[in-house]
């Protein structure tokens, strides 16, 4: 450690013995560097703080009615495109910064010095915002500032609107699209239709769904037939034992009236109805009217019956006095009827699905692909529907949207500091710049000194001098005040310290300059 600290020492010393350079690179740097800080022009800051008011007490009310867009990122997304090209040219303009470029070298030079030198800042989540700009004129400077803030706040209040504008135009030339498209597809649909009008499936299912429920409707209606078949078996079984059992006794027909059939009950509530409209209207009232004609036309669909049973019974028989009046017989010959009547029906039903299921069967190649194209034409139409009605939805919430962005600001700004035109210049930081140069003169001196003396090199202790010749050193002889070496290195001293405190009165000067410029002298002024 001693030895590192003894090598700095002779390193000292050195730079101590070579300290001309000092003096040679300080009077060169120093002034000259220091005139230049003197001579820099000065700068002039203007600013304006301006606070973005997003809390509407619209957003509430419209929430959920109308398409809500964010304002916060709204802004952001105009803070960080202030800077664009379009709004650089746009307050060109504005500050007739642009009639001062003579040719298109210079216009760009202005675009690009705008762009370096305008600042925007956020505070925080305030929304408050700090426009600022520095420039030699403090009135162009003023004018940049409010341009650019113009240009801010006009951007930003002139893009919802000119958003609604856009989303207005793109969803009406959308909805006329659809709406041309809907009319297509109604019209291959109608048109569809028509072609297969007699063959086209029904709403409840495809082809081999409507097969199927007919061939079920069919076992269906040949189960029910088999089944009125035993019945009518059974009743005619009953029936002739009936017979049989009453020909010795002396129940016989008299009259029509002594045989039920399956009018008695529908006769008989009729005319209890039309009895008891008799007592509140005339005969001639529509209602009574209209009763009487059913009672006449059950009367005969009655007679008809009775005429039938008759004549079966009388093929059986062979005479009309054998018929015997009991009721049970008419009952069971009546379900005879019935039955019979039932059956035949139900045997025409079951020709009726038989021609269908054949006629199906014979469609086995055509209706699943009429099918397909009709779902596909339905799948279609509905789409096509369900997008129309969607974007009208869209339209309506757009415009009214729209109207509430025409009649109320979403958006207030509110400027807490306007620019003004600066009286004292920000810049440059001459005191800084000073002290850089006085820094690097002294520096580059010492440096220089420093290598001179590594260059050229003098021994300033034995230690050194052991090292450097690598014979020891057993004593030293001091120089003799008659050789004049003592008096040479104080004038040297002497030397330095007034060339250091005369480039100290320098700066000096320069400092006094700006800080006390009223009482410099006038001729200094000139220099400078």
């Amino acid at each position: 450690m001693q030895e590192i600290f003894e090598e700095i020492i002779d390193y000292l010393k050195g730079i101590w013995l070579k300290r001309r350079y000092i003096i040679i690179a300080t009077w060169l740097i120093c002034p000259l560097g220091w005139y230049f800080v003197a001579s820099l022009p000065n700068i002039y800051k203007s600013e304006a703080r301006v606070y973005v008011d997003t809390q509407s007490l619209l957003r509430p009310l419209l929430k959920g009615i109308t398409v809500e867009t964010n304002p916060d990122i709204q802004i952001r997304l105009m803070v960080k495109t202030l800077l664009s090209r379009p709004n650089l040219e746009r307050i060109s303009r504005m500050t007739d910064l642009d009639i001062q470029a003579s040719n298109s070298e210079e216009y760009e030079q202005i675009i690009k010095s705008l762009k370096d030198n305008i600042k925007i800042s956020g505070v925080g989540r305030e929304n408050i915002y700090t426009l600022s700009i520095e420039d030699k004129d403090p009135e162009m400077a003023r004018n940049i500032v409010r341009s650019a803030l113009t240009v801010f706040i006009e951007n930003t209040l002139g893009k919802t609107r000119n958003d609604s504008d856009s989303a207005q135009r793109f969803l009406s030339t959308q909805i006329k699209e659809y709406e041309n498209r809907l009319g297509n597809s109604e019209a291959r649909l109608t048109s569809f239709k028509q072609k297969y009008s007699g063959i086209l499936p029904e709403q409840s299912g495809g082809y081999y769904i409507k097969l199927n429920n007919i061939r079920d409707e069919l076992r269906g209606i040949d189960l029910n037939i088999l089944e009125n078949k035993t019945r009518l078996a059974s009743a005619k079984q009953q029936l002739v034992q009936s017979i049989i059992t009453g020909t010795h006794s002396d129940n016989k027909i008299k009259n029509d009236s002594a045989i039920q059939t399956t009018y008695d009950d529908r006769i008989t509530e009729l005319e209890v109805q039309l009895d008891t409209l008799k007592l509140r209207y005339t005969d001639r009232h529509p209602d009574v009217i209209e009763i009487s004609r059913n009672i006449t036309h059950l009367n005969k669909l009655r007679s008809t019956e009775i005429d039938k049973y008759l004549a079966q019974n009388s093929e059986n028989s062979g005479s009309l006095k054998r018929l015997s009046t009991n009721p049970v017989i008419q009952e069971v010959q009546i379900q005879v009827n019935q039955l019979e009547n039932l059956i035949a029906s139900l045997n025409v039903r079951a020709d009726n699905y038989r021609q269908r299921i054949i006629e199906l069967e014979n469609r086995v190649h055509i209706l699943p692909e009429i099918e397909a194209e009709l779902v596909a034409l339905n799948r279609g139409y509905a789409i096509t529907k369900e997008k129309y009605e969607q974007l009208l939805s869209r339209k309506e919430t757009a415009q009214l949207a729209q109207q509430a962005d025409e009649t109320t600001d979403k958006i207030q700004f509110r400027t807490l500091d306007p620019p003004r035109i600066a009286t004292k210049p920000s810049g440059p930081k001459r005191y800084v710049l000073f002290a850089v140069v006085t820094f690097l003169g002294f520096g580059v001196g010492i440096g220089l000194s420093f290598l001179m003396s590594q260059l050229n090199p003098v021994a300033t202790s034995t230690v050194q001098l052991s090292k450097a010749t690598g014979v020891p050193i057993f004593g030293v002889v001091s120089a003799n005040e008659n050789l004049g070496l003592h008096s040479w290195h104080r004038k040297k001293t002497m030397i330095f310290i007034g060339s250091n405190l005369m480039l100290l009165g320098l700066l000096v000067l320069f400092i006094s300059y700006f800080v006390f410029p009223e009482l410099v002298p006038t001729p200094l002024k000139r220099i400078f």
